[in-house]
């Protein structure tokens, strides 16, 4: 760094810049739907882990998901809720990198653990004979690890492209938390690299997995076309109707923030698409899981039952 340039310590979260009395509308609003994340996420955790019914491939892999949209809410919307109410919006700058890792850690778990629930319906529905040895708990768990492990070592190269760049100003970032490419425009140094590195892990972690689950579901479709019996077929079309409304949200609102052309979207624009792709989508999953999926409806209701009066 040169000898003029002062090393970041903190940051201001410019966030939502609004009324006073709209930021505490919106503090209420959030916190209500935080709560509900997690309340959400939490049942279905506990229904799987409890219910013994529930102990398959599909609610394991389920239950990641659920970890993940819990953290992935954690990881923002607490810093977020806070400077809506607070007179000082600032964050010191290791918290915030360490906010931008587990956000792009998340993130890529979420995309990975998708696809692995894709590949298991389809074994599920095109194999059905061979899904016991196809997804056995030794495969599940080794495609959980790889999701995670995979996803923290992607992180940590973009960690390591941000830490090598001098950071000397502006002192704000024009969003409600330390995404990615907000830090990047606090850098004094051509930041290239690390755009082409982000634009490459998209096309890794969010094109081709996007392909790979239409693949699975084209294939599911054809095979639930060629199902005779009515209940088999209405039953195959629930949990995979639920599965392709949270990879649409998902897939299709992180596709537009970091693959679109930027001059499409200006900055309070994509602080909304942000929110809905943080903040409202691990709120939405569950609601579309037990909504649409009559097992975990079930589970629900004996879980009630025990807790009931005897």
């Amino acid at each position: 760094m040169g000898g003029n340039q002062t090393q970041i310590t903190e940051v201001t979260l410019l966030g939502f810049q609004v009324d006073p009395a709209l930021e505490f509308f919106l503090f209420g609003l959030f916190s209500l739907f935080y709560t509900f994340t997690l309340l959400g996420n939490g049942v279905i955790l506990g229904l799987i882990c409890l219910d013994s019914r529930l102990h398959t491939p599909m609610y394991f892999f389920l239950s990641h998901l659920a970890i993940v949209d819990m953290s992935y809410a954690s990881n923002s919307v607490p810093k977020m809720l806070g400077n809506l109410v607070n007179q000082k919006k600032t964050i010191s700058f290791v918290p915030c990198i360490m906010q931008t890792f587990l956000y792009l850690v998340f993130a890529a778990t979420e995309c990975l653990i998708l696809v692995v629930m894709s590949y298991d319906r389809y074994v599920a529905i095109c194999h059905p004979l061979h899904y016991a040895v196809i997804m056995s708990w030794r495969v599940c768990i080794v495609l959980a690890v790889t999701s995670w492990v995979f996803s923290f070592l992607l992180a940590l190269v973009h960690l390591v492209l941000i830490l090598r760049l001098p950071f000397c100003g502006p002192h704000e970032i024009n969003h409600f938390f330390c995404e990615i490419l907000s830090v990047l425009k606090l850098a004094c140094a051509d930041t290239r690299l690390n755009q082409v590195v982000i634009f490459t892990a998209c096309v890794f972690i969010l094109v081709g997995p996007l392909c790979l689950v239409l693949v699975s579901y084209s294939r599911i479709l054809l095979a639930i076309l060629s199902i005779q019996a009515g209940e088999g077929r209405r039953k195959a079309f629930s949990t995979c109707s639920s599965h392709l409304c949270v990879v649409g949200l998902f897939f299709g609102s992180a596709i537009v923030m970091y693959m679109a052309p930027k001059s499409h979207h200006p900055e309070e624009q994509q602080k909304v698409l942000f929110l809905f792709y943080s903040f409202f989508n691990p709120m939405l999953n569950p609601l579309i899981y037990s909504l649409r999926n009559t097992e975990v409806q079930g589970a629900l209701s004996r879980a009630l039952r025990k807790e009931g009066p005897m």
